[in-house]
Parts: structure tokens; C-alpha cells; sequence
């Protein structure tokens, strides 16, 4: 049990070290065999908005019920990333392979990064072989990343699972391993928009400050 005071009063959040530690178990060995489709596995004969988020439902289950239908994968947020220009617009209502290839980049790293950032790692003039080797590469980079999360959960949480190969951030409780999560995602995040700040610029463009 962890006790948190706030001006309001107390907050208590209390958490079963043995569900916790299957829970993380069974989110390894899922993130382990998790891949996200080949390019040519993404079908190319034109899908209306309904069963494009069907699709992407599919495609990215690992993200929590509430991130899919609440926050990333819906119609409204579809035509939004259309209308931001963060992907190409539909053709006579149909979405195709590029549409959803697109996509699943966005819906994957709009976690983490706002739609203005995502407009520079997604470039709107991408010829279709482009965005097939973008896509590519974001596959790759995404499946080295889930391994890379997994071996980092293994260390953090080794008090919770019981094993040792600690790291600095190692703990049994669980609460201090949200807390954790929450500010290494914030770095995260601060470092991939810093560094798309830098895209193009110089030494002589940036101050000492930056």
C-alpha cells in the first residue's frame, strides 16, 4: 500500500504484488511475439472508415481499450490527422495501404509525440516508395524498441518478479514503479521532440543555451 497527501486529503493506491508480477509476465511474453504487419501484409483494395479502424484495432491490441477507442483509433481522430495533414487524404472514401500504413505510424507514436511533431517524422510529399521504406523502418525500429521496454520492465520491476539483474531504478513496490514509468516517459518524449528541433541546424544555429 502506498499513501499519498495531497491538499485534499490522503490518496491511497493499493496494489497485489502477485497480480502485478503476472500482469507484467504475460505483457512481456505478449510485446516478445508482438509485431506490427509487413508492408505487404497491409491490404491495398481500398477500406471504408469503419474498417479501417477495424483494422487498426487489430493491428495495435496492445494499446490499452481505453487509449484505442477513447484517444487514438477513432473516426473523428482519422479525419483530424487528414485535416492536420499528417497523412493523405482518403480517395473517394477509401483508405489504402499507404493510408493505413501511415497510420499505424501515427496511431503508434501519437503517445508520445503531438500532431505538429509527427508532421516532420511523416513528411506529406513522400512518394510511395518513401513511405514504404519509412514504414520499414519504423517496423524495425518499433519491434528493437518493444524488446529494449521488456528488458527495462525485467530490471526495474526485479523486486516485484522476484529475480535479480536490478538496475537503479529496481523496485518491489509498485507504486514507485508507475511513478518511474511516468518520468522516464516524460524524458522520452522531451528527447525525441528536442532532437526533432535539431533536424537541419547546425552548431552555429543553436545557442550554448539549447
Amino acid at each position: 500500500m502506498r499513501v499519498y497527501h495531497t491538499g485534499n486529503g490522503v490518496f491511497i493506491m493499493t496494489f497485489d504484488k502477485t497480480l502485478i508480477a503476472a500482469k507484467l509476465r504475460r505483457w512481456e511474453k505478449y510485446l516478445d511475439d508482438y509485431r506490427l504487419p509487413l508492408w505487404e501484409d497491409i491490404p491495398d483494395f481500398g477500406l471504408y472508415m469503419e474498417q479501417v479502424v477495424t483494422l487498426l484495432h487489430q493491428y495495435l491490441d496492445y494499446l490499452p481499450p481505453e487509449l484505442k477507442d477513447e484517444q487514438i483509433i477513432t473516426a473523428a481522430a482519422i479525419n483530424n490527422y487528414v485535416r492536420k495533414r499528417v497523412m493523405p487524404a482518403p480517395v473517394k472514401k477509401k483508405y489504402y495501404r499507404s493510408h493505413i500504413a501511415c497510420l499505424i505510424i501515427i496511431c503508434s507514436m501519437k503517445q508520445s509525440l503531438s500532431i505538429a511533431t509527427l508532421q516532420t517524422v511523416i513528411p506529406a510529399d513522400l512518394t510511395e516508395d518513401e513511405l514504404r521504406r519509412t514504414y520499414d523502418g519504423f517496423v524495425e525500429r518499433h519491434h528493437r524498441s518493444c524488446v529494449y521496454f521488456c528488458s527495462q520492465v525485467r530490471a526495474a520491476a526485479a523486486g516485484i518478479l522476484g529475480h535479480d539483474g536490478a538496475s537503479e531504478l529496481s523496485t518491489g513496490d509498485t507504486g514507485d514503479l508507475i511513478i518511474s514509468a511516468a518520468v522516464v516517459s516524460g524524458f522520452a518524449r522531451l528527447l525525441a521532440e528536442k532532437l526533432l528541433l535539431l533536424d537541419g541546424k547546425t552548431p552555429a544555429d543553436v545557442g550554448d543555451g539549447e
